[in-house]
């Protein structure tokens, strides 16, 4: 016994040092449970917050008031700020009300955070450039979509973008240049339209009057795709050349295979270019010589096409070749007796200058009867955009090759 007496008071201050330890211990591992029991409980009381906020957004946003969704994403933010989403949501909804400084700022201060994941900046990134686009910065927006593809290329929808505000500034060198990266991320096609914008930039310079990058720019349009508009401009050329039978030739391929764009045709060839006088005079004379041949066609396949008979109507108008003009329609409009407004408006237009009186009473009739008025000649069949200029790519809708032809009653 006295043994371990001795032991104890040789060694008190070390026993009294473990003891002390080990009391230290306990406590630390109480409170850390008791620590974590309290974080757990303050992070399950944010979540239900956060929760309520988002769940009174979402009935905000289904019933169309963006002002109160706005609101309670707001007040998200102020219950915990390191919510990258909520700042997301946010900066998308100030966006859509139309308050595109405020979704700048966020955007902004979301890709100015030390604490963010490369993947949240990018994503940022372009939510900046979309903030750009849509409050009209075209060169900001530009800017920051090509920052974009400079951290990722591969990003199909920025790169869309750039195709259409690089299509819509008319550019379309760098219009053709993001249509190629664009076939080589995307799954769709782009040929037909990358053909469309060479024929636009060819036509740039057909009408500048540089007739040999005109040319140059074509063949590669027709190596892409032989697009409708690449037809016309090439048939454009050929009566520039002084081609005439080659343009014969032209002239009957488009119209047997796009019948409908007869009146595309020769509104187009219509349009002029920047060159010599003279030169202008012998394409308007050519022009002339190749309507006389298009009168003289007489293919029933193409004479089913209410673009063509009208197309020939107004050529012999031109003409002031009216009984043919008659001669042309009144079979048509027999054999039809359920045509488009645009042959019974042409077709009574007629009879009045003949002097057919009975007949302009009769049509003009069964005309009112079926009428709706048409604004425009032309519209898009995609998402129905109007207009009296002949658009290849939809304005409205950046569609190519969608346009449709609608006379003007």
């Amino acid at each position: 016994m006295e043994i371990y007496i001795n032991w104890i008071q040789e060694y008190l201050l070390a026993i009294v040092a473990v003891v002390i330890m080990i009391i230290l211990f306990f406590h630390y591992l109480v409170e850390k449970d008791t620590g974590v029991k309290l974080s757990k409980r303050y992070r399950n009381s944010i979540y239900e917050a956060q929760s309520k906020v988002f769940l009174n957004a979402t009935q905000y946003l289904i019933s169309g008031n963006k002002d109160l969704a706005i609101k309670e994403f707001l007040n998200a933010v102020d219950i915990n700020r390191e919510t990258i989403e909520t700042y997301f949501a946010l900066g998308g909804l100030f966006r859509s009300n139309g308050e595109i400084e405020k979704a700048i700022s966020i955007h902004r201060s979301l890709i100015a955070r030390e604490n963010i994941s490369e993947s949240h900046r990018l994503r940022a990134l372009k939510e900046l450039a979309v903030d750009f686009d849509k409050g009209g910065f075209v060169d900001k927006a530009v800017e920051t979509y090509k920052d974009v593809l400079k951290i990722n290329r591969d990003q199909f929808e920025v790169i869309q973008s750039l195709c259409r505000i690089y299509e819509d500034i008319e550019d379309w060198d760098q219009a053709y240049h993001y249509r190629i990266m664009l076939s080589k991320v995307g799954h769709n096609n782009q040929a037909e339209t990358i053909s469309h914008i060479l024929v636009q930039k060819a036509k740039t310079f057909f009408e500048r009057g540089d007739f040999a990058k005109s040319r140059e720019d074509l063949e590669d349009a027709f190596r892409f795709a032989p697009s409708v508009s690449a037809k016309i401009l090439r048939l454009r050329i050929q009566l520039h050349d002084g081609d005439l039978e080659q343009s014969k030739f032209s002239l009957l391929e488009l119209l047997k295979e796009h019948p409908m764009y007869a009146s595309f045709i020769f509104e187009s060839l219509e349009e002029g270019f920047k060159g010599e006088i003279a030169d202008q005079d012998e394409y308007q004379a050519r022009l002339l010589m190749l309507k006389d041949y298009f009168l003289e066609l007489d293919d029933a396949d193409m004479m089913s096409s209410p673009s063509v008979i009208l197309s020939k109507v107004r050529a012999l108008k031109s003409k002031n070749e009216i009984e043919k003009a008659y001669s042309i329609m009144t079979p048509w409009v027999t054999s039809h007796p359920h045509t488009s407004q645009a042959i019974y408006s042409e077709y009574i237009k007629l009879l009045i200058d003949l002097n057919k009186s009975e007949e302009v009473v009769k049509f003009t009739k069964d005309f009112l009867n079926t009428f709706h008025q048409s604004l425009t000649k032309h519209y898009c069949n995609e998402c129905g955009y109007n207009s009296d200029e002949i658009f290849w790519r939809c304005p409205q809708c950046y569609s190519w090759e969608t346009i449709q032809f609608r006379w003007k009653v």
